[in-house]
């Protein structure tokens, strides 16, 4: 029986497992991948947030402004600007034409920006009245000039009769009383016609006053120019004067001489002794901010606002140009004796508010291609004294360069922008 659990005994034995069993220190693959697919995936994670967070903030960093450009240009070389203005283009003859009666506008024969010549007609009003009138005149002198025909037909007869009068006396036919009879006829026929003649000037006179009034009718231009407004059209009533509480207009079109163009300009009275008739000018349009207008003074008026304390001076250009309109803005640099070429900078002038102190470095930020550009600067001679809105760069830019205007605290270089209005 010994022998019997024996043997029944060893068979469990073998079959439990030995506690020294290397197969049991083998790591599972499938547990290691697990673990290495954890680690990227948090590792991925990270790496996509840090990519949004400099994504965003790179975005912020580029986010498109809006500016104001301004355009760098170049500084006269030739002559020193002893004073800068600001001014208007005005014109020496401007005219609102208007009616000389008043009366209902019949046709408007112009329109904005139409050429006429001197005595063109503009417009016409409604003459039937002044038609009506003129000819009953002239019916009043054809009345008055056929009883003139009558009687100095009248007045030939009472001169035969007393021609004959005159004869029967001489032969003592006749009494002294018929000779007087017939000569009082014909002074009283001659009276007559005399006030009829007189009568008949004064038809005439009542003529010309009617044929005056159809021409009043006609609006004609007092010079050749150009439109540049027109202020009533076909059907409204016109009047020399304001009437009709306000239904009633005044004018009819505005005429610009444009061959009288010239600059005219407020200049501080502290500073006009800078300047003088026939001095050069160099005038530059808001509208062609490259474009340099050579000028000279054409007069100083002899008067000065007591309001403002300025002087009106008005400036003549050399030589005119279609893009010259009337009321554009213009800003003007009276300029001095000439230059030597060793003391010529060559600088550029720009907007005072393009400028800005960084750390006492002048910077601007220079426009291209819809990006800033941070570019630091050398400044010239301030224009404060003389009241001009430039400031002169000796370095760091060239004519023509756009520059950014006001609002500089929030760029940054190398940002994106948009060119506002």
């Amino acid at each position: 029986m010994d022998h019997t659990k024996e043997k029944e005994i060893r068979p469990s034995e073998e079959q439990r497992p030995s506690r020294f069993d290397l197969s049991d220190l083998k790591i599972d693959d499938r547990k290691r991948r697990r673990r290495s697919l954890g680690w990227l995936r948090w590792f991925a994670a990270i790496l996509g947030i840090a990519l949004l967070g400099f994504g965003g903030w790179t975005a912020l960093r580029n986010r498109s402004a809006t500016v104001t450009l301004a355009a760098a240009r170049a500084r006269p070389t030739g002559a020193t600007a002893l004073l800068n203005a600001t001014g208007y283009v005005t014109p020496r003859r401007r005219a609102t034409v208007a009616a000389k009666v008043t009366g209902r506008l019949n046709q408007v024969l112009v329109e904005e920006g139409m050429r006429v010549n001197a005595d063109q007609i503009l417009a016409t009003l409604d003459d039937i009245d002044s038609q009506v009138r003129l000819a009953s005149s002239r019916a009043d002198r054809n009345a008055t000039q056929a009883s003139l025909a009558d009687l100095e037909v009248n007045l030939a007869n009472a001169e035969r009769e007393l021609r004959r009068a005159e004869e029967l006396q001489r032969q003592g036919v006749s009494t002294p009383q018929a000779v007087d009879a017939a000569r009082t006829a014909v002074e009283s026929y001659r009276a007559r016609i005399g006030s009829v003649r007189e009568q008949v000037s004064a038809a005439e006179a009542r003529i010309e006053v009617a044929q005056q009034d159809v021409e009043n009718a006609i609006i004609r231009a007092p010079f050749a120019g150009m439109v540049v407004s027109k202020d009533a059209q076909r059907g409204e009533m016109v009047s020399p004067v304001s009437a009709g509480g306000g239904f009633t207009r005044t004018g009819i079109a505005t005429i610009v001489d444009m061959g009288s163009l010239e600059v005219e300009v407020d200049v501080n009275e502290s500073y006009i002794a800078r300047v003088r008739p026939g001095q050069p000018v160099t005038a530059i349009l808001d509208a062609y901010p490259d474009w340099q207008i050579s000028s000279k003074v054409r007069i100083i008026i002899p008067t000065a606002d007591r309001q403002k304390a300025t002087v009106r001076v008005r400036i003549a250009f050399d030589k005119l140009d279609p893009r010259i309109l009337p009321d554009m803005g213009v800003k003007v640099s009276f300029l001095g004796e000439q230059k030597s070429e060793s003391s010529a900078t060559g600088g550029v002038l720009v907007p005072k508010d393009a400028v800005r102190d960084d750390g006492g470095q002048p910077v601007v930020f220079l426009y291209r291609d819809g990006k800033v550009e941070r570019r630091a600067v050398r400044l010239g001679a301030t224009n404060s004294a003389t009241g001009s809105d430039d400031q002169e760069i000796v370095a760091g830019l060239a004519a023509g360069d756009q520059v950014v205007v006001g609002n500089l605290d929030g760029l940054q270089d190398g940002q994106s922008v948009t060119q506002g209005e």
